[in-house]
C-alpha cells in the first residue's frame, strides 16, 4: 500500500491551521450589533438600575421625608386661644343663660404662645439636621452597596460569557483535528483512536456548554434582579470590562483617608454622632425653663372693657429626672462615637484585605498574559506542526490544546477577580475610581 503524507498545503491543514489561529487570539466579542444594548457594560446596568430599583427608591423618599422635618423642627409651637364665658347665667335674672360672648356677663379670650428657652430650637433644628443627613447617607450606602453587587455579577456574567466562546472555539478545533486525524487514518498514517479521542473531546465540550450556558441563565437571572426586572427577561452578552487602575497595599493609608471622608455608612455614623452630641446639648439646656406669655382681653356686652397679661415659667424641679435623662444622652454619644469607629477600623481591614487580593489579581493576570499564553500558543503550534509532519502523536496535541485552554480559563478568572476585588474597593470609598 502507497501511503501519502498530507502536506501543509492541504485544505485540511490549512482549515485547522486557520482554526488553531483564531483559537489562540482569544476572545473576539459575539455580538454583532449590541454595543448599545443592555448588558454589553457594567455602567450601562448601573445608569439602569439606579432610578429604577425599588429599594433605593424608598430610601430616597425616606430621606426626603426627613429633610422635611428639619424646618418644622425649629418652628415656634403653636399659639392657644382660649375663651372664657363667665357670669353666662346673667346672675341668675330673667335673661336665659347664653353662650354668646356679647350676651353674657362677661367673655375673657387669652391667646398664648410657649417660647422654648434659649437656644433649645435651634438644638432641635441641628437634631433634625443630623437626622436627615443620616438618612441620605444611608440612602448613598444602599446605593453603594447595589452597584458593588452589579459590577461583581457582571464580573461574573462576563466570565461565563467568556468561558462559552472558547469553548466553542475548542470545539471548532476539534471538530478541525477530527477531519485530520480521519484523513490520516483513511491514508494509514495513523490509528483510528486518534479519531475517536477528538470525537470524546468533542462530546466534553459540548456538555461543558450545557453547563455554561446554565450558568448563564443564572447570572442573568441575579442581574435582572438586581435592576428591578423579571428574571427571564434579556441580557446581551458582555461585551468590555471596566479599566482597573493600578493599586498596591501601599496605597491603602491614602485610600482610607479617602473613605474617612466619602464611605456613605461612615458619614451617616458620623451624622449618627452629630445628632446624638446635639441631643445632648438639648438636654441640659432642659435644665433651663420654658416660658409661656399670653394676652387676655376682657369683654362686657360688644366692648373690651380691660385688658390683662400673663406670664408662665416652668420650674426645673425634678432634678433627678434630668440628671438621668444627661446621663442617657452622653451614653449615646459614647455609642455612637464608638460604632463610627467600629465602621471605621471594619472598613479599613477591608480595604487592606482587598488591595492585596486585587494586587495578586493583577499580578497573575499579567504573567498569563506575558509568559504563559504565548508559551502555550507556541506549544500548540509546535505539537500541530509535528503532527502534521508525522513526527508527533495526537495525545501531545490534546494536551497542548488544554494548556492554552487552562491559560486562557485563568485569564478570565483572574480579570473577572480584578473586577471584583475593585467594585468592594470603589464601595468602601464611596466613588467610583
Amino acid at each position: 500500500m502507497n501511503h501519502h503524507r498530507i502536506h501543509s498545503s492541504s485544505p485540511f491543514v490549512s482549515a485547522i491551521t486557520l482554526a488553531a489561529a483564531l483559537f489562540c487570539a482569544g476572545l473576539a466579542g459575539t455580538a454583532l450589533a449590541q454595543d448599545a444594548a443592555l448588558g454589553t457594560s457594567a455602567r450601562g446596568l448601573l445608569d439602569y438600575a439606579r432610578p429604577r430599583n425599588p429599594e433605593l427608591g424608598a430610601m430616597r423618599q425616606e430621606a426626603d421625608a426627613a429633610a422635611q422635618r428639619v424646618e418644622p423642627a425649629g418652628a415656634l409651637p403653636d399659639a392657644v386661644l382660649r375663651v372664657e364665658l363667665m357670669n353666662f347665667n346673667n346672675y341668675g335674672t330673667a335673661t336665659p343663660p347664653s353662650l354668646l360672648p356679647w350676651r353674657v356677663g362677661e367673655t375673657k379670650y387669652t391667646l398664648m404662645q410657649t417660647l422654648p428657652g434659649w437656644g433649645k430650637r435651634e438644638l432641635r433644628q441641628e437634631v433634625a439636621t443630623a437626622d436627615a443627613r443620616q438618612a441620605g447617607a444611608r440612602t448613598d450606602a444602599a446605593w453603594a452597596e447595589l452597584a458593588m453587587r452589579i459590577k461583581s455579577v457582571y464580573a461574573e456574567y462576563y466570565r461565563a460569557a467568556g468561558n462559552e466562546q472558547l469553548t466553542r472555539e475548542v470545539l471548532v478545533l476539534m471538530s478541525r483535528l477530527e477531519q485530520i486525524a480521519q484523513a490520516r487514518y483513511a491514508g494509514g498514517l495513523v490509528a483510528q483512536q486518534d479519531a475517536i479521542r477528538a470525537q470524546l473531546e468533542q462530546t466534553a465540550m459540548r456538555s461543558e456548554l450545557i453547563a455554561l450556558e446554565g450558568e448563564k441563565r443564572q447570572l442573568r437571572s441575579r442581574l435582572n434582579a438586581l435592576l428591578a426586572r423579571d428574571a427571564t427577561a434579556p441580557l446581551a452578552d458582555p461585551q468590555v470590562l471596566r479599566p482597573v487602575p493600578v493599586l498596591t497595599v501601599s496605597d491603602a493609608a491614602s485610600l482610607a483617608d479617602r473613605a474617612r471622608v466619602n464611605n456613605p455608612q461612615l458619614q451617616a455614623e458620623q451624622a449618627r454622632l452629630a445628632g446624638a452630641q446635639k441631643n445632648r446639648d438639648l438636654t441640659w439646656r432642659n435644665r433651663y425653663p420654658d416660658l409661656q406669655v399670653g394676652v387676655a382681653p376682657t369683654q362686657m356686652g360688644s366692648r373690651i372693657t380691660s385688658w390683662g397679661l400673663m406670664f408662665e415659667v416652668s420650674i426645673p424641679l425634678q432634678q433627678e429626672t434630668r440628671r438621668a435623662q444627661e446621663r442617657e444622652a452622653q451614653a449615646m454619644v459614647g455609642a455612637a462615637q464608638s460604632r463610627a469607629d467600629a465602621v471605621f477600623n471594619q472598613l479599613q481591614g477591608e480595604l487592606g484585605g482587598n488591595l492585596a487580593a486585587l494586587d495578586t489579581a493583577l499580578r497573575t493576570e499579567s504573567l498569563v498574559k506575558t509568559d504563559l499564553l504565548p508559551q502555550s500558543q507556541l506549544g500548540l503550534q509546535s505539537a500541530l506542526a509535528a503532527y502534521e509532519n508525522g513526527k508527533g502523536d495526537f495525545t501531545s496535541l490534546l494536551e497542548a490544546q488544554r494548556q492554552i485552554r487552562k491559560g486562557r480559563q485563568e485569564l478570565l478568572k483572574y480579570q473577572a477577580d480584578a473586577q471584583m476585588r475593585l467594585a468592594e474597593i470603589e464601595r468602601i470609598l464611596g466613588e467610583d475610581l
